[in-house]
């Protein structure tokens, strides 16, 4: 498979943004919810802030399938997309230039602004990620989204969160490796981040429970427990 350029210069975004921008990562297997999850987040704010949700997985899927975004990339970043999605791959270390290159995109179509908050949902996938990632991003809290691999499945097939329509990864092979992936290698971060004083956020999912359920637990967590470095200097209105 083709690889990205790598590089390692300035941030690819051109509006003036300092770096990092505030974050709260979510993570979680497969059909957990995430983007359900993330989208209510945008909605209704959390802590206060203007919140923007980055589903890293839906980014690498509009990547390759609109016309506009599509442009965006060279072809050879796209042939790279392209076999993520169809083989259930991770971004190493060595193509986090693609990363940064995605979120950047990303926030400049968001017209993120400094006050903002960043909600990052499949991205790091794994603990190199998350080291190349704090140039980018400051993670003040994370949000585990706990769920077996039997509630998965069923959370899959009834689409509970109304996001798995035309998903071209939802293959029963895919979710598999996809689960085993995620426990071997996204599980632990939540011990990376909570060695480094990252305040986290813990929710059983269960086969049925829905977004906006998740929402109200989460909300609750946070409210009875904010991240301290984004309470302590409340951003200017």
């Amino acid at each position: 498979m083709s690889q990205p350029h790598k590089s390692r210069g300035p941030l690819p975004f051109s509006r003036g943004l300092q770096f990092p921008v505030d974050t709260v990562l979510l993570i979680g297997p497969t059909g957990v919810g995430k983007t359900p999850l993330g989208d209510l987040i945008v909605r209704n704010g959390l802590l206060g802030r203007r919140c923007h949700h980055l589903d890293f997985g839906a980014e690498l899927r509009r990547a390759v399938s609109q016309g506009a975004l599509s442009a965006l990339y060279t072809p050879e970043e796209l042939a790279f997309i392209h076999g993520v999605l169809a083989r259930g791959l991770l971004l190493e270390n060595e193509h986090f230039a693609l990363a940064e290159k995605i979120i950047s995109l990303f926030l400049e179509r968001a017209s993120f602004s400094q006050d903002d908050l960043l909600v990052l949902n499949g991205m790091p996938r794994h603990e190199g990620q998350a080291r190349d990632l704090e140039r980018m991003a400051k993670v003040h809290a994370l949000i585990v989204l706990d769920c077996s691999k039997e509630n998965v499945f069923c959370r899959i097939r009834d689409d509970v969160g109304g996001d798995r329509m035309e998903r071209i990864d939802d293959g029963i092979d895919l979710i598999g490796k996809k689960l085993a992936i995620f426990r071997q290698r996204t599980a632990p971060l939540s011990e990376h981040y909570e060695k480094n004083g990252v305040r986290i956020y813990r929710l059983a999912v269960t086969a049925a429970m829905t977004p906006q359920e998740a929402y109200g637990s989460i909300s609750t967590f946070a409210a009875g427990d904010p991240p301290i470095t984004l309470v302590t200097e409340p951003p200017k209105r």
